[in-house]
Protein backbone atom coordinates (compact mmCIF):
# COMPACT_ATOMS: atom_id res chain seq x y z
CA UNK A 1 0.00 0.00 0.00
CA UNK A 2 1.47 3.26 -1.07
CA UNK A 3 1.13 5.96 2.20
CA UNK A 4 -0.59 9.23 1.27
CA UNK A 5 2.14 11.28 1.68
CA UNK A 6 3.84 9.25 -1.32
CA UNK A 7 2.80 9.92 -4.88
CA UNK A 8 3.21 6.58 -7.39
CA UNK A 9 5.66 6.94 -9.48
CA UNK A 10 5.37 5.50 -13.35
CA UNK A 11 8.44 3.58 -14.18
CA UNK A 12 9.29 2.29 -17.44
CA UNK A 13 9.05 -1.07 -18.38
CA UNK A 14 12.66 -2.34 -19.11
CA UNK A 15 12.79 -3.37 -22.65
CA UNK A 16 12.92 -7.23 -21.92
CA UNK A 17 9.84 -7.17 -19.50
CA UNK A 18 6.96 -8.43 -22.17
CA UNK A 19 4.38 -5.53 -21.59
CA UNK A 20 0.83 -5.98 -22.48
CA UNK A 21 -0.15 -2.90 -23.96
CA UNK A 22 2.70 -3.86 -26.33
CA UNK A 23 1.75 -7.31 -27.40
CA UNK A 24 -2.69 -6.14 -27.75
CA UNK A 25 -2.01 -5.61 -32.01
CA UNK A 26 -0.48 -9.20 -32.18
CA UNK A 27 -3.22 -11.31 -30.41
CA UNK A 28 -6.30 -10.97 -32.74
CA UNK A 29 -3.56 -12.56 -35.13
CA UNK A 30 -2.50 -15.42 -32.49
CA UNK A 31 -6.25 -16.37 -32.46
CA UNK A 32 -6.52 -16.45 -35.96
CA UNK A 33 -3.48 -18.84 -36.13
CA UNK A 34 -4.90 -20.55 -33.50
CA UNK A 35 -8.09 -21.60 -34.32
CA UNK A 36 -6.70 -22.60 -37.74
CA UNK A 37 -4.46 -24.93 -36.01
CA UNK A 38 -6.96 -26.35 -34.44
CA UNK A 39 -9.79 -26.73 -37.38
CA UNK A 40 -7.03 -28.47 -39.53
CA UNK A 41 -5.94 -30.77 -36.60
CA UNK A 42 -8.39 -34.25 -36.84
CA UNK A 43 -11.57 -34.25 -34.92
CA UNK A 44 -12.82 -37.17 -32.83
CA UNK A 45 -13.60 -38.77 -35.91
CA UNK A 46 -16.25 -41.64 -34.25
CA UNK A 47 -19.16 -41.10 -36.12
CA UNK A 48 -23.01 -42.63 -35.61
CA UNK A 49 -25.90 -42.71 -38.55
CA UNK A 50 -29.02 -44.32 -38.17
CA UNK A 51 -30.05 -44.60 -41.96
CA UNK A 52 -30.52 -46.81 -43.86
CA UNK A 53 -28.70 -48.94 -40.84
CA UNK A 54 -27.23 -48.20 -37.38
CA UNK A 55 -23.57 -47.27 -38.41
CA UNK A 56 -20.34 -46.58 -35.97
CA UNK A 57 -17.77 -45.66 -38.29
CA UNK A 58 -14.07 -44.56 -37.62
CA UNK A 59 -11.34 -43.43 -39.97
CA UNK A 60 -7.97 -43.29 -38.95
CA UNK A 61 -4.36 -42.85 -40.89
CA UNK A 62 -4.20 -46.80 -39.47
CA UNK A 63 -7.64 -47.95 -41.13
CA UNK A 64 -11.35 -47.58 -40.59
CA UNK A 65 -13.71 -49.40 -38.66
CA UNK A 66 -17.23 -49.82 -39.36
CA UNK A 67 -19.76 -51.54 -37.12
CA UNK A 68 -23.25 -52.25 -38.14
CA UNK A 69 -26.68 -53.11 -36.88
CA UNK A 70 -29.76 -53.86 -38.95
CA UNK A 71 -32.35 -54.33 -36.92
CA UNK A 72 -34.69 -56.17 -39.51
CA UNK A 73 -32.32 -58.88 -39.52
CA UNK A 74 -31.33 -58.59 -36.17
CA UNK A 75 -27.51 -59.13 -37.57
CA UNK A 76 -24.49 -57.10 -36.22
CA UNK A 77 -21.11 -56.45 -38.25
CA UNK A 78 -17.63 -55.21 -38.00
CA UNK A 79 -15.67 -54.37 -40.55
CA UNK A 80 -11.85 -53.37 -40.58
CA UNK A 81 -10.46 -51.82 -44.07
CA UNK A 82 -6.56 -51.04 -44.29
CA UNK A 83 -5.83 -48.26 -45.68
CA UNK A 84 -3.40 -50.24 -47.62
CA UNK A 85 -2.16 -53.71 -48.61
CA UNK A 86 -4.07 -56.97 -47.83
CA UNK A 87 -5.07 -58.66 -44.60
CA UNK A 88 -3.30 -62.14 -44.41
CA UNK A 89 -5.04 -65.57 -45.04
CA UNK A 90 -5.58 -67.18 -41.77
CA UNK A 91 -7.78 -68.94 -39.65
CA UNK A 92 -8.69 -67.31 -36.69
CA UNK A 93 -9.40 -63.23 -36.66
CA UNK A 94 -9.40 -61.56 -33.23
CA UNK A 95 -10.30 -58.11 -31.38
CA UNK A 96 -8.78 -57.12 -28.40
CA UNK A 97 -9.46 -54.32 -26.05
CA UNK A 98 -7.02 -52.75 -23.39
CA UNK A 99 -7.65 -50.36 -20.34
CA UNK A 100 -10.05 -50.35 -18.07
CA UNK A 101 -12.14 -53.70 -19.04
CA UNK A 102 -9.44 -55.31 -21.20
CA UNK A 103 -11.14 -58.08 -22.90
CA UNK A 104 -9.86 -60.33 -26.22
CA UNK A 105 -11.67 -62.08 -28.49
CA UNK A 106 -11.54 -64.34 -31.67
CA UNK A 107 -13.37 -65.88 -34.48
CA UNK A 108 -13.15 -68.13 -37.66
CA UNK A 109 -15.73 -66.75 -38.99
CA UNK A 110 -14.59 -63.75 -41.04
CA UNK A 111 -14.49 -62.60 -44.66
CA UNK A 112 -12.34 -61.05 -46.19
CA UNK A 113 -12.90 -58.47 -49.35
CA UNK A 114 -12.27 -59.55 -53.01
CA UNK A 115 -9.34 -56.74 -52.77
CA UNK A 116 -8.16 -58.70 -49.87
CA UNK A 117 -8.00 -54.71 -47.83
CA UNK A 118 -11.23 -55.51 -45.69
CA UNK A 119 -12.50 -58.37 -42.83
CA UNK A 120 -15.82 -58.46 -41.77
CA UNK A 121 -17.06 -60.68 -39.12
CA UNK A 122 -21.16 -61.28 -38.54
CA UNK A 123 -22.86 -62.17 -35.58
CA UNK A 124 -26.56 -61.53 -33.83
CA UNK A 125 -24.48 -61.02 -30.28
CA UNK A 126 -22.27 -58.20 -30.43
CA UNK A 127 -22.32 -57.70 -26.50
CA UNK A 128 -18.60 -57.92 -25.97
CA UNK A 129 -17.43 -55.87 -29.35
CA UNK A 130 -19.96 -52.92 -28.43
CA UNK A 131 -18.82 -53.12 -24.31
CA UNK A 132 -14.46 -53.48 -25.82
CA UNK A 133 -15.59 -50.48 -28.00
CA UNK A 134 -16.94 -48.71 -25.28
CA UNK A 135 -14.88 -49.12 -21.90
CA UNK A 136 -11.70 -49.18 -23.32
CA UNK A 137 -9.26 -46.68 -24.36
CA UNK A 138 -7.55 -48.89 -27.32
CA UNK A 139 -8.65 -51.64 -29.56
CA UNK A 140 -6.99 -53.72 -31.82
CA UNK A 141 -8.18 -55.82 -34.91
CA UNK A 142 -5.53 -58.82 -35.87
CA UNK A 143 -5.06 -61.63 -38.33
CA UNK A 144 -2.26 -63.43 -38.54
CA UNK A 145 0.80 -60.80 -38.49
CA UNK A 146 -1.41 -58.17 -39.14
CA UNK A 147 -2.48 -55.74 -36.49
CA UNK A 148 -4.64 -52.59 -36.67
CA UNK A 149 -4.66 -50.52 -33.75
CA UNK A 150 -8.18 -48.42 -32.95
CA UNK A 151 -8.10 -45.33 -30.81
CA UNK A 152 -11.48 -45.13 -28.95
CA UNK A 153 -11.11 -41.75 -27.73
CA UNK A 154 -14.18 -39.76 -28.19
CA UNK A 155 -16.38 -42.95 -28.87
CA UNK A 156 -18.66 -41.85 -25.92
CA UNK A 157 -21.34 -40.36 -27.51
CA UNK A 158 -21.32 -41.95 -31.00
CA UNK A 159 -21.71 -45.93 -29.01
CA UNK A 160 -24.42 -44.14 -26.60
CA UNK A 161 -26.61 -43.13 -29.88
CA UNK A 162 -25.56 -46.70 -31.44
CA UNK A 163 -26.77 -48.65 -28.48
CA UNK A 164 -29.81 -46.61 -28.50
CA UNK A 165 -30.60 -47.16 -32.76
CA UNK A 166 -32.38 -50.58 -32.75
CA UNK A 167 -34.89 -49.16 -30.72
CA UNK A 168 -35.42 -46.13 -32.72
CA UNK A 169 -35.43 -47.89 -35.76
CA UNK A 170 -38.33 -49.95 -34.55
CA UNK A 171 -40.11 -47.34 -33.00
Amino acid sequence: MIPRTQAAVARPTPPHVACPARLSPYIPLMRTVLALLLLASPAAAWEFSASPICTLTDISEAGEITVTYDPAITEYTVTVTLPEGQWPSDPTFGMAFANDRPISIQTDRHIISPDGRSITVKDRGFGNVLNGLEFNKRAYAILGDTTVGIDLTGIGPAITAFRNCPADNLA
